[in-house]
């Protein structure tokens, strides 16, 4: 079953045993939805693309034809170890938050993390049905999904709002009143809890590299 398959699930879900490695213990894979009651991203999956995270939508990933045994087009967003995207590329691929406040991941073949950015603490706390996945880096607390509209402009992140603009799709940032989000307003962000499932990973379900 996909992974999109099972945190749609989540209510009903429990985890899931084993690991793709030999032993599953806190530092396993995992996949993440988010949980904020009401509100318009409640129960939306994470997904990765453009070197950050979003809420919804659809993650980008690319497997090489000659490699036999990666997922072709996954749009699945699996983290492992805390602080690391599930990924079959050398070197693999790491989760940190910019400068910014931006929840991001590094590009393949490049460990390169831009000065300024937090590397954690990340962590993978695994529950009997449900875990959770927290950030606390730079007095932060969690996570919070704020809408970038697709017509934002520099000039108009300047402008006071009186409503939460209607949002085209959620990028995910750290819980930091000083972050720098689409809009330019904080308060336009949703914080929410990061609901993790463990997830029986096999290197046949697992994208090359996200990009």
């Amino acid at each position: 079953m996909k992974v999109s398959a099972l945190l749609s699930l989540i209510p009903l879900a429990a985890a899931l045993p084993g690991s793709r490695w030999a032993t599953k213990d806190s530092n396993g894979a995992f996949g993440v939805t988010a949980a904020r009651s009401g509100s318009p991203i409640h129960f939306l999956p994470l997904t990765a693309a453009g070197s950050k995270f979003w809420l919804g939508g659809k993650s980008q990933t690319y497997c090489p034809e000659v490699v036999p045994n990666c997922a072709q087009g996954t749009n699945d967003t699996i983290i492992y170890a805390h602080n690391a995207l599930d990924v079959i590329v050398p070197g693999g691929q790491s989760i940190y938050v910019d400068r910014t406040g931006a929840l991001s991941f590094t590009t393949p073949h490049s460990g390169y993390i831009p000065p300024g950015s937090s590397q954690g603490p990340f962590k993978y706390t695994p529950g009997q049905s449900l875990g959770t996945w927290t950030y606390a880096g730079q007095g932060a607390s969690g996570f919070m999904a704020c809408p970038a509209p697709a017509n934002s402009t520099m000039a108009a992140r300047h402008v006071r709002r009186q409503a939460r603009p209607t949002a085209n799709r959620w990028q995910v940032f750290a819980a930091l009143q000083n972050a720098t989000v689409p809009t330019g307003n904080v308060n336009d962000c949703l914080g929410f809890e990061a609901m993790a499932i463990g997830l029986n990973i096999s290197s046949g379900h697992l994208a090359w590299e996200y990009i």
